[in-house]
């Protein structure tokens, strides 16, 4: 209900509106035009006069709206004159003259309005920006479009604001805000109030080409200050199962009906009772939880802003609401919601001039009823009016092309809303990324906890925590579930329930062993286990349960169609006094079950396989026959095997029993019945190898699992930021190391004494002897480079003259048949021989002068290396 005083005003309100606002349009149309015409002679007189009656009105509006206004904003957050030069754009600091006047209009509609409404708050109509300035609170909105799929809708739209920004609270709750900043100062501070938020969400759906409104009205205490402590978490499965239950399927006429099912309608009526008995319960529980609070003094009273959507665009069916601090939508009568005193979009300002008493449920949301909306700017440009201007002067483009007709001239409109004065709205990757104020949210709902995280801030990679509690008081923990990314286990989901001590996780289908699901009450091999597994493996194993004393496999889309396996263990091993290894307890029971094979006949196709092992007996039970209510069966006795005091036991007819549903059928022969008991003998061996094996995978899983928690290691998508910035910083490492390793290469080929350092054990300290033998041994070492370098010159300077000499011998042979062009190629041979052995034989000689001083240099290096100075030396 709202509040008492808030009836009487929307109560005056409603009856007096219609009578004064349909008379007073006119009014207001001709105070405006005068304000136009004033503005616009006061501009050819000169601009001292309306300047000073500007600084006026800026003194003494503050002064008039005292009482109803925020005038405690923050101040840190002004920016100072010097600051905001440097800082903010031209516009931030300025009115242009289109402002000016829309100011004034602003101003002259404010009076107007307290003077006929005297009960009623005053509009949020030109507010102060973060430099000081007023402006109206229209040309705050900036259609924003943007290239990120998830701003693309509302739903993202409105949870990036609700997650990115972190509430500054109206104080006093009751008041309108004064200061209204731009959406890109908020952007950079994190920190904004209601009306703040809702521009910025506003301005996204804008640019998205919803047709969006800001509302500025009263709500209640919980959605003005962000309580959802009496909220249910959106994520707990309990609203999904019961949404799920919630979807009836749709029926079909065509459909063939069921069968009647034969049920009790007492038993009906009593479970009825029991649920309706139930649901008042909790509704009961439930108010009493409510009633609990204490009663909101200013219920019906707080100011709050939220973002309105019309349908007609972006396949939008219906109105509703959008709360900018939580994300969340709500229909147009939700009872949050008690009342509005405006709306407003980035073309023109209304005011409500309907009745409030029920707060939004019957109102109305058309625009262009002036009834029920004032707008401030009377024959301004609405949405629907620019879409259908832009048809228009298509159409008429086209048939001033078809007619050869000038085109109409436009009329001059209505004095128009001016061009926003906030710049870009700027939203980078990162924003959508790590969205949280502080790289973490933390939300209070009721008996639970929600917890967020920005991608790169847990180390084990952590981005929600969700903790349910049993009490209101959020003491006693319920259940703990905590969802991961990008780590190397491939960790999903986790869950903690402390009331029966259960552990589940949940991974990815890509990690090791197949492993989707797992559940468990505690590290051990030896406690009760459940698993999922993807079906890609070798034995197509889907889900394996085990305790204790029982192992329980599921299958899907195995050749030999088995479907299920059930291992009982001897459990009067597992005492703790015993000895014996758990894992090695013997089997007594199995059972297996298999899907129908088409192929063979249902009286030859086993539906189940039972071993008795304690018992030594298999049991097989077949498939049902066609029109046929009781399935064949038959049952061996394994006959023993020879020991060192008895000889094996013979087979006989005895050992088999069988039951036959079709009585004419001729029984199997006793050699058909042995080979039968034979190859499941067999199989009753493999099995139980395979039943050990399926415990060591449940070993190696566990073993698997404690490595992976111990050693956590996080892998970033290299198309995100943090994965960018890594993936930078790992090649930024791997080039310092490379430069590293070539600058330790080249300095080791710089070392004359390395290839002979390597020969002996200890290079940090050399005796004398070792150092006289090191310098013996590189002074040989290299004589031996140069007398073997001087031989290669030889052997190629000889080897170019023995091929001079040839080919000259050849030329005296065959001179008298030679053509011209052999000539020529002969004159050119001999003229690049002569200069390469010409070449080489200077090379030689330059090498014999400069080896005897490279000696003395190597000589004069070694005695003066800091490693053989001192022992050469002495």
């Amino acid at each position: 209900m709202i509040h008492h005083e808030l009836l009487v005003r929307f109560m005056r309100t409603s009856f007096v509106s219609d009578r004064l606002f349909c008379g007073s349009h006119f009014t207001l149309l001709l105070k405006m035009e005068t304000v136009l015409e004033s503005d616009s002679e006061e501009q050819v007189r000169g601009g001292e006069t309306r300047e000073e009656e500007e600084e006026e009105e800026e003194e003494e509006e503050p002064k008039k709206l005292e009482g109803t206004l925020h005038v405690s904003a923050p101040q840190e957050l002004l920016l100072k004159v010097d600051q905001a030069d440097g800082l903010c754009p031209e516009s931030y600091r300025i009115n242009f003259p289109d402002e000016s006047r829309l100011l004034a209009i602003g101003d002259n509609f404010q009076r107007q309005y307290s003077h006929l409404y005297p009960d009623r708050k005053p509009l949020l109509l030109c507010p102060v920006n973060e430099c000081g300035v007023k402006k109206f609170v229209s040309m705050t909105l900036r259609p924003t479009p943007t290239v990120f799929p998830e701003l693309l809708t509302w739903g993202g739209c409105a949870s990036f604001v609700a997650n990115f920004l972190s509430l500054d609270p109206l104080e006093p709750p009751e008041g309108l805000p004064r200061y209204l900043f731009s959406s890109s100062s908020v952007l950079q501070s994190q920190r904004a109030t209601c009306f703040e938020c809702a521009t910025l969400l506003c301005s996204l759906l804008l640019g998205a080409h919803y047709d969006v409104y800001c509302v500025s009205g009263y709500a209640v205490k919980e959605m003005c200050l962000l309580d959802q402590s009496l909220q249910e978490c959106p994520l707990l499965d309990t609203e999904v199962k019961s949404v799920i239950s919630e979807q009836e399927p749709q029926e079909n006429k065509y459909t063939v009906k069921p069968l009647r099912e034969l049920k009790s309608n007492f038993v009906t009526q009593q479970e009825k009772k029991k649920q309706d008995a139930e649901a008042a319960r909790f509704q009961k529980h439930k108010l009493q939880e409510s009633e609990q609070r204490p009663a909101d003094p200013l219920q019906g009273l707080r100011v709050h802003c939220w973002v309105l959507v019309l349908s007609g665009s972006r396949s939008v069916q219906e109105n509703f609401f959008i709360d900018p601090l939580t994300g969340n939508s709500y229909t147009t009568d939700n009872d949050n919601f008690l009342g509005i005193e405006s709306v407003w979009n980035n073309l023109n300002y209304y005011v409500n001039m309907q009745d409030c008493r029920n707060g939004c449920a019957d109102m109305v949301y058309d625009l262009e009823d002036l009834k029920i909306w004032e707008p401030v700017l009377f024959g301004a440009t609405y949405k629907k009016q620019l879409i259908l201007d832009v048809l228009k002067k298509k159409e008429s483009k086209l048939m001033s092309k078809i007619t050869n007709d000038v085109e109409e001239e436009e009329q001059p409109r209505a004095f128009e809303m001016p061009r926003s004065w906030v710049s870009d709205i700027p939203i980078s990757k990162q924003d959508l990324e790590t969205c949280w104020p502080g790289t973490q949210k933390v939300t209070q709902y009721r008996k639970a906890k929600l917890e967020k995280f920005a991608p790169d801030l847990m180390s084990d990679g952590l981005i929600t925590r969700l903790t349910t509690y049993k009490d209101l008081n959020c003491t006693d923990v319920v259940m703990v579930k905590e969802w991961y990314q990008h780590r190397n286990d491939h960790l999903e989901e986790r869950e903690v329930n402390e009331v029966d001590s259960f552990i589940t996780e949940s991974f990815k289908r890509v990690r090791r062993f197949h492993l989707l699901f797992h559940r468990y009450t505690s590290k051990s091999t030896h406690t009760e286990r459940e698993m999922e597994f993807s079906n890609v493996g070798v034995e197509d194993l889907v889900r394996r349960v085990e305790s204790p004393g029982e192992m329980t496999e599921f299958f899907e889309g195995r050749k030999d169609f088995l479907c299920y396996r059930h291992a009982v263990f001897d459990t009067q091993l597992s005492k703790p006094d015993s000895n014996i290894n758990l894992d090695d307890r013997p089997v007594q029971k199995v059972v297996e079950r298999f899907h129908r094979n088409r192929s063979k006949p249902a009286n030859e196709d086993v539906a189940e396989r039972v071993f008795l092992l304690a018992q030594r007996r298999i049991e097989l039970t077949y498939h049902l026959e066609d029109h046929r209510f009781i399935p064949s069966k038959r049952s061996f006795i394994k006959p023993r095997e020879s020991t060192e005091n008895k000889k094996a036991e013979d087979f006989t007819q005895d050992m088999v029993s069988s039951f036959q549903v079709d009585p004419s059928e001729e029984p199997l022969k006793t050699l058909a019945l042995h080979e039968m008991l034979v190859a499941l003998m067999k199989d009753e061996d493999k099995v139980l190898l395979q039943i050990r094996e399926s415990k060591k995978e449940v070993r190696d899983i566990v073993a698997c699992r404690e490595q992976e928690e111990g050693d956590i290691q996080l892998h970033f998508s290299p198309w995100t930021t943090t994965g960018a910035a890594r993936a930078r910083s790992q090649r930024q490492e791997m080039e310092r190391l490379d430069a590293e390793e070539q600058r330790w290469l080249q300095e080791k080929e710089k070392d004359i004494l390395a290839p002979l350092l390597i020969r002996l054990d200890n290079t940090e300290t050399l005796s004398a002897e070792d150092a006289k033998q090191l310098h013996q041994d590189c002074l040989a070492e290299f004589k031996q480079r140069l007398v073997e370098h001087a031989d290669l010159i030889q052997e190629r300077y000889e080897k170019e003259t023995q091929e001079l000499q040839r080919k000259q011998q050849w030329y005296h042979k065959k001179q008298l048949n030679m053509t011209e062009q052999q000539e020529e190629e002969y004159q050119t041979y001999c003229s690049e021989k002569t200069l390469r052995i010409h070449a080489a034989k200077k090379h030689l000689n330059m090498h014999k002068e400069a080896a005897p001083q490279k000696y003395q240099t190597l000589d004069w290096k070694l005695k003066r290396d800091p490693r053989l100075a001192p022992h050469l030396l002495c």
